[in-house]
């Protein structure tokens, strides 16, 4: 079982930069594909970036160019760099694992964290 923990959100203005950690338990994490997922009020959780074993990375069309997602295998940990951020940006950002081929859907990963919340002012 793998425990998820995410950290580093908060308030910033329109073009600002945050970054999202995620600490995971067990020492097991390099087998899990890992990916970041989000919610804003009255949506769906949507997928946002993930990353693979070997580290092949895969982005919504939405974030290309802007956000970017790492992998520390030595620390459990999984990253979400995020720049040139927009109000549109704006939700709960959840980290997630799992053992599919793709991480872009949200029944496919198997751990969730609790979410870390990211406020984009105009």
């Amino acid at each position: 079982q793998v425990q998820l923990v995410e950290s580093g959100g908060g308030l910033v203005q329109a073009g600002g930069s945050l970054r999202l950690s995620c600490a995971a338990s067990g020492r097991t994490f390099f087998r899990y594909i890992m990916a970041w997922f989000r919610q804003a009020p009255g949506k769906e959780r949507e997928f946002v970036a993930g990353i693979s074993q070997s580290g092949s990375t895969y982005y919504a069309d939405s974030v290309k160019g802007r956000l970017t997602i790492s992998r520390d295998n030595a620390k459990n940990s999984v990253y979400l760099q995020m720049n040139s951020l927009k109000p549109e940006d704006t939700a709960v950002y959840y980290c997630a694992a799992g053992r599919t081929e793709v991480p872009d859907s949200a029944s496919d990963m198997r751990y969730w964290g609790k979410g870390t919340l990211v406020t984009v002012s105009s």
